[in-house]
């Protein structure tokens, strides 16, 4: 059996930092176990860029592995050729093996069959249970399926459930809460979301361009000045359900010894950048989020991972675990902000995917899914 899984985790000094996406893949590795399989994994880690990285090795992502199971996991040095291939051989039933990253190649991401095909010749079955990586057309992920009789695995379909079933029809009032750095990753979400949520919250780098397309002057702030227009177009449709931060954290860089204090929106100082949501705007946002029945969350509030400008994406963790409602969050940092707090039992759902949560919310078809036979 071949499993593609997302175990695209932190490392540090060859130390797995944060094993949550591991672990969500516990259930469908236990289960082929179980029954006597002998699996075979599969996984990117990081952006190699097609080239062999030491320090992106899944060696030490395989020995956490173990140590949850408390199983013993093989490791193959390599994901393709006679190193992998003499591992597969060598797997009794039951038996568990990591291959090495599948970005060591270019033709991973590239989508080559000759590379797909070489990945089927280990195993005779395959199963994608990689939410997180289900909207990339991938070698490891959409083309090995054309190769071998395929199936999603429990995390896949715990996702799609939850994200494409419990927003298909939200309990009301439904509450949106959208951050990170970028819109234009996020315009064509945005434009489906203003037509379904109740009320669409918007935090982190994306507020910035919203604010500047109301002509204010964000100073040093993130802005996507090709984004402007389109900004301003969703601001101005009618009953816009947008709301947006009055005040900010703001700092002259980006770091743990950066001058920081509080400012309105519109008085931002020359040279200053915004960092953070303010404690006005969380307490607003806060406000919106109380009554809600379905809440979705997906993106950070500001540059969280810097101690002092994390105050805002924790308060909004702390706001949704203490509202009564279905609560999804989607993204790795919202994710990771969730945990860092103690509130992760406090939510509905927690989603390993990113890119993939968002493209099914936007109604996409995620080719690592399509291809799936069942």
């Amino acid at each position: 059996m071949l499993l593609r899984v997302d175990f695209n985790v932190p490392l540090s000094e060859g130390t797995v930092q944060d094993d949550t996406r591991i672990r969500a893949a516990l259930p469908t590795i236990r289960l082929l176990h179980e029954r006597g399989a002998s699996v075979i994994l599969c996984s990117h880690l990081g952006r190699p860029k097609g080239k062999l990285v030491p320090s992106l090795s899944l060696r030490p992502v395989a020995a956490r592995l173990a140590e949850l199971l408390d199983e013993a996991v093989e490791f193959a040095a390599d994901c393709v050729g006679p190193a992998a291939q003499a591992a597969a051989a060598r797997l009794r039933p039951g038996g568990l093996l990591m291959l090495e990253n599948t970005r060591f190649y270019p033709q991973e991401t590239e989508n080559d069959p000759t590379f797909a095909g070489q990945l089927a010749e280990l195993a005779e079955l395959y199963v994608n249970d990689a939410f997180g990586s289900a909207h990339r057309a991938h070698a490891s992920t959409e083309g090995v399926a054309h190769f071998l009789p395929s199936a999603a695995g429990l995390l896949v379909e715990q996702e799609v459930k939850f994200i494409k079933e419990a927003l298909s029809s939200p309990e009301r009032p439904y509450v949106v809460l959208l951050g990170g750095a970028k819109i234009s990753d996020k315009i064509g979400l945005v434009r489906k979301l203003l037509s379904e949520a109740d009320a669409l919250l918007v935090g982190g780098g994306m507020a910035n361009t919203f604010l500047a397309a109301q002509g204010l002057d964000l100073a040093d702030s993130l802005v996507e000045q090709e984004s402007l227009p389109v900004a301003a177009e969703l601001l101005a449709q009618p009953g816009s359900r947008i709301h947006l931060p009055v005040d900010v954290v703001v700092a002259s860089e980006f770091s743990e010894l950066a001058e920081h204090r509080v400012a309105k929106v519109d008085q931002i100082p020359v040279g200053w950048r915004a960092a953070d949501i303010g404690p006005q705007t969380l307490e607003q946002f806060s406000e919106v989020l109380r009554p809600a029945k379905t809440i979705l969350w997906n993106g950070p509030m500001g540059v969280f991972e810097i101690e002092i400008f994390s105050a805002g994406t924790r308060g909004i963790a702390q706001a949704i675990a203490g509202v009564h409602a279905l609560s999804i969050v989607g993204g790795g940092d919202s994710v990771a902000a969730v945990q860092q707090a103690g509130l992760a039992a406090r939510f509905t759902h927690l989603s390993t995917g990113g890119g993939a949560t968002l493209a099914l919310l936007e109604g996409q078809t995620l080719p690592g899914l399509a291809v799936l036979q069942v």
